[in-house]
């Protein structure tokens, strides 16, 4: 028998005459999380995107890792909130289905300035609660790593980092609000934040291209917009300084060469540029760390890229060998603060979640839970859903079986047997299923993000004309 839907117990104090609980702005890996969150507490959500799409900002093109939060600078609230969203994203695995691999990180050191480092990065690690960090002599080094360039000094090794899949974290999430009853809104960028209503009943008024949006609570989730939302609810503790990070991916041949995350040792201003393989199967080699002043500066530059091959036949030479299959460049929020921007105004109901940078998607649930354990003490409390519903995220990590190696499914439906995408061997039955999915892509982009497809050696050229039919005909 399949499960019930999701049932409120009683209204939520504010779910009237079209005013929704929370207005939680910004549709990235935190926002979906917030939203999901949220609505599973009872509370009624609009979830607002400015982009045409869930996860089509920061969220889709970072580095995929589940940090255990080792380097983070104690007594912060990135610590908190990275140490207990590894464990979170853990848990919401058995519930989503996403795919989490702990390979562990070897941070290696290369010259005496970095061996001298390891051991207050260790004690650093220690100080956060992270204590299963280890020192490695150069040997173990290399017996961790046997394909590492000449010259390491030493180590560390941090047996829970591992990898992710941040695009199925944020489908999963985003898709999780909107079947538990959240409102999405995608194309619709807040221009205007007023406040209105009665001084027993207020609200904020958002002004977007597809309508206004009334909600008792603001939570600014907005990423590299999050500093303009802030000052539009009346604020300005912040401003965001884009940080762009380009990164150059491998083909999945290259994957013997490297068994665990292979990191630099960080700097203060930057964790550096990692050799890392995917749970898609690829091995990544970056990010750059450059602070721009253009909030869509998402292309790549040779410099960039040349800088990395440098780094990459230092640390991995034998990885220079190897194909590359793409490039890309994110944007990270970075701020003049050293923490994520969070803070509470009870006086203004609004919530700020900004300045999440590298450890947001790791954070993401975390970040969640604080804001609905802040907004009940602000009085907001809903009635939890009796029935919840899960939808878990269709598998898109290399290291389990796909659709198209499952004969029990293929008989089934034959459409898991027909491969659209020939490098991904992602199947006609998998695009269909996304399209017809609670939160469907809106175009080419998005289907990759839910599928895989384009994404692999050829980059579309054999199978984007198809894909590209299919996303038409289905929108």
């Amino acid at each position: 028998m399949s499960p019930p839907g999701p049932q409120r117990a009683g209204a939520t104090p504010t779910d009237v005459a079209g005013v929704a609980d929370v207005a939680v702005v910004g549709a990235g890996v935190v926002g979906c999380a917030i939203a999901s969150t949220l609505t599973r507490l009872g509370l009624s959500v609009v979830l607002v995107e400015a982009r045409g799409d869930i996860g089509a900002g920061t969220s889709k093109a970072n580095t995929a890792l589940w940090h255990t939060g080792f380097d983070a600078k104690p007594g912060t609230l990135e610590a908190t909130l990275v140490a207990r969203g590894h464990r979170l994203l853990e848990e919401g695995a058995q519930r989503w289905g996403w795919p989490l691999e702990r390979t562990g990180a070897v941070l290696a050191a290369w010259d005496d300035e970095q061996l001298a480092r390891l051991d207050p990065i260790a004690s650093q690690a220690r100080a956060v609660g992270y204590a299963a960090v280890e020192p490695l002599s150069a040997e173990q080094v290399y017996a961790h790593e046997p394909e590492l360039g000449p010259g390491v000094r030493g180590g560390l090794l941090v047996p829970d980092e591992g990898l992710l899949d941040p695009w199925s974290v944020t489908v999963a999430l985003g898709t999780d609000a909107v079947v538990n009853g959240a409102r999405l809104l995608r194309g619709a960028a807040v221009t205007v934040v007023e406040r209105a209503g009665s001084a027993e009943r207020p609200h904020h008024v958002l002004t977007t291209p597809r309508g206004p949006v009334r909600a008792t609570w603001v939570v600014n989730a907005a990423g590299l917009g999050s500093d303009t939302v802030d000052r539009m609810v009346g604020h300005g503790g912040f401003t965001i300084t884009p940080r762009r990070g380009q990164l150059v991916v491998f083909d999945k041949a290259a994957r013997p060469l490297v068994r665990h995350i292979v990191l630099p040792v960080p700097t203060g201003r930057t964790k550096g540029v990692l050799v890392a393989p995917t749970v898609y199967g690829n091995v990544l080699l970056g990010p750059t760390a450059e602070d721009l002043p253009d909030r869509t500066a998402t292309g790549t530059t040779p410099e960039g890229l040349a800088g990395l091959l440098d780094h990459g036949r230092r640390v991995l030479p034998a990885l220079l060998h190897e194909e590359v299959t793409a490039t890309y460049a994110g944007l990270r929020a970075a701020t003049e603060h050293a923490d994520y921007c969070y803070a509470v105004e009870p006086g203004d109901r609004y919530v700020r979640v900004g300045g999440i940078r590298s450890t947001g998607v790791t954070a993401a649930l975390a970040l969640a839970e604080r804001v609905a354990l802040d907004l009940g003490e602000a009085g907001l409390r809903g009635t939890p859903l009796t029935h919840p519903l899960s939808r878990r995220v269709p598998n898109l990590a290399e290291a389990r079986p796909r659709p198209f190696a499952d004969p029990e499914l293929i008989a089934a439906d034959p459409a898991y047997g027909e491969i659209v995408c020939h490098c991904e061997q992602v199947t006609l039955g998998e695009i269909r299923d996304a399209l017809a999915s609670p939160v469907p892509p809106v175009d080419v982009d998005g289907l990759r993000r839910r599928t895989r497809a384009l994404t692999g050696r050829c980059q579309g050229f054999w199978c984007g004309a198809r894909v590209t039919a299919l996303a038409g005909a289905a929108g």
